[in-house]
């Protein structure tokens, strides 16, 4: 049995801390014992068409900076010229198409032209944007979003985040160097608009990604929390009694992971629909942060911006779905209409004045820049506005992954990822040796092994309970680290239940989950004959 003491100075820690400790136990055994890291996300497929396409692109880039000058040996040309340049592409990609060495001509020339199409984008305009973004010899213009990136991004999250409930609002979007630079950015614009401020309180629907957990209690933003908790019982969506707390009007905003991390769970139409009347009715002034990351996952998923668009802060990367963490993509949606402008407006005259002096090295009307436009700012410091933006080599990759989307009217590639995580999900449940009927809006990603929810149902309360007085909840993680060299994170730091671990479905081979679900089993074996071995020595003379 393990010795409860020993995890006590782990207990503070984030579950993406305590990992590098579980990664050192795991790998000290010299055996032949594989190592698996179930802990980290990353998915192990890449989106290859889009990619294809983009370093052709880059190819062809290249010969219209030499069109105005090159130097070849100094190894110096000139930027990528307007005129004619969308011809010039079609000649050049047209003689590449077919050509084994050279793949991504037929996507290149097929999303150029359905943009073009679809958006009724000036053919050289829209491809001068592409040369001279990819080439990245430009500070990015405008800073928010280039023109043409921002259309297709928004049609892109459209379908990615609201493709079974499109709203009619129109979004200003800022793409960032992913989810976690947007919720660097949010956290940071709340509080210099003065819409959060030290000591008010926030609502988190737990369980929930560890940051938005953490990130509250440091000295820069010094905010309360209240845990609205979306329960395995319910399925992992929003009752009327977990929104009731939210009638509080000093709760000032509600943060969502919509599927959740860990729960991998969406919030279903009539979780939606209790909280769209929820907050009509009662809470027209809430604040809703939603991180919609894994929404790709489910069929025809409908985020609370599609149906909360005035009050609400989309969150979008594009990280998993298209397996490019390294990429650093990701979006921040903000209506047009929002309550968020509206609410700055309101602020007492003293506070708009530190506002006014703030951002008037901006514009002659400080008062006027839009929120969407504050986080932008505020994200370089406001001095460094002139220079905000994501890289337009960045921009582009986004722009070439929504447009392929896009271009999938069958959503082969959706079905195809989905079809990854189902398959490990049902390994991992074979390993454990248990029958478990998927949730619906259930997206795989990751999955709960909530020990004490199995373990009542399977080996009974007495044994539960037993095992919840006298082994520490992290004895799972580390047991599994230990005795298998398995890596899965404490669902504890994600304010799911104690004695429960987090596995990613997306980072491993399949057959590795055949192996973590018997490891999970003798793990939950040894505690059984613990039980049973405790029970025998008291019962003896």
């Amino acid at each position: 049995m393990a010795d409860t003491g020993i995890y006590a100075k782990f207990e503070d820690l984030s579950p993406f801390e305590i990992k590098d400790e579980l990664i050192r136990l795991a790998q000290a055994d010299k055996s032949n014992r594989t190592y698996l890291n179930a802990g980290r996300g990353n998915p192990n497929w890449i989106a290859t068409r889009a990619r294809e396409a983009f370093f052709l692109l880059g190819q062809f880039a290249l010969t219209e900076c030499k069109r105005v000058s090159f130097d070849e040996q100094a190894g110096l040309a000139g930027m990528p010229p307007v005129e004619g340049c969308y011809k010039r592409l079609k000649a050049w990609v047209e003689k590449r198409k077919g050509d084994p060495d050279t793949p991504g001509a037929e996507t290149l020339d097929e999303v150029v032209d359905f943009a073009i199409r679809k958006f009724a984008f000036d053919a050289d305009t829209f491809v001068n944007e592409l040369t001279d973004s990819i080439i990245g010899d430009h500070y990015p213009v405008p800073d928010r979003a280039l023109v043409h990136n921002e259309a297709i991004t928004h049609e892109y999250l459209m379908w990615a985040m609201c493709a079974g409930h499109r709203p009619s609002a129109k979004f200003d979007l800022y793409p960032v160097e992913g989810g976690t630079a947007a919720m660097c950015y949010i956290f940071k614009a709340l509080k210099n608009a003065r819409l959060l401020n030290s000591g008010d309180t926030i609502a988190l629907v737990t369980p929930i990604f560890t940051p938005y957990l953490e990130m509250p209690h440091l000295e820069d933003y010094a905010l309360k929390q209240i845990h609205v908790s979306a329960e395995a019982e319910d399925r992992f969506q929003l009752t009327d009694e977990d929104l009731r707390p939210l009638e509080d009007k000093t709760v000032k905003a509600l943060f969502i992971v919509n599927p959740g991390n860990p729960s991998a769970v969406a919030l279903d139409p009539e979780s939606l629909s209790r909280l769209v009347t929820f907050v009509n009715k009662k809470r027209p002034d809430l604040m809703i942060l939603t991180d919609d990351v894994y929404g790709t996952f489910v069929p025809n998923f409908e985020s609370v911006m599609g149906h909360l668009p005035h009050n609400t802060i989309g969150v979008y990367s594009y990280s998993k779905y298209f397996g490019c963490t390294g990429w650093r993509l990701g979006v921040v949606a903000v209506a047009q209409d929002n309550i968020f402008d509206k609410m700055i407006q309101a602020l007492p005259a003293a506070t708009q004045k530190l506002l006014d002096a703030r951002y008037k090295a901006l514009t002659l009307k400080p008062r006027e820049v839009k929120f969407i436009d504050r986080i932008v700012a505020d994200s370089r410091d406001v001095a460094l506005n002139h220079t905000a933006g994501l890289s337009l080599p960045q921009q582009v990759m986004m722009s070439l992954f929504g447009l392929v989307e896009m271009l999938d009217d069958d959503k082969v590639y959706q079905k195809a990822c989905m079809a990854i995580c189902e398959k490990r999900f049902h390994k991992l449940m074979d390993g454990m040796g248990i029958e478990f009927q998927a949730r619906p809006y259930f997206d795989r990603y990751y999955g709960i092994i909530d020990y004490e929810f199995w373990a009542r149902k399977y080996v009974g309360n007495d044994v539960t309970d037993w095992v919840k007085e006298n082994i520490h909840p992290l004895d799972i993680a580390f047991k599994l680290a230990e005795d298998h060299g398995i890596v899965v994170l404490n669902g504890s730091g994600f304010e799911a239940p104690n004695w429960s671990v987090r596995v990613s479905f997306a980072n491993l081979p399949d057959e590795a989950y055949t192996s973590i679900g018997r490891a999970i089993r003798a793990v939950a074996r040894g505690y059984l004959q613990a039980y049973r071995a405790a029970k025998g020595e008291v019962a003896q003379p």
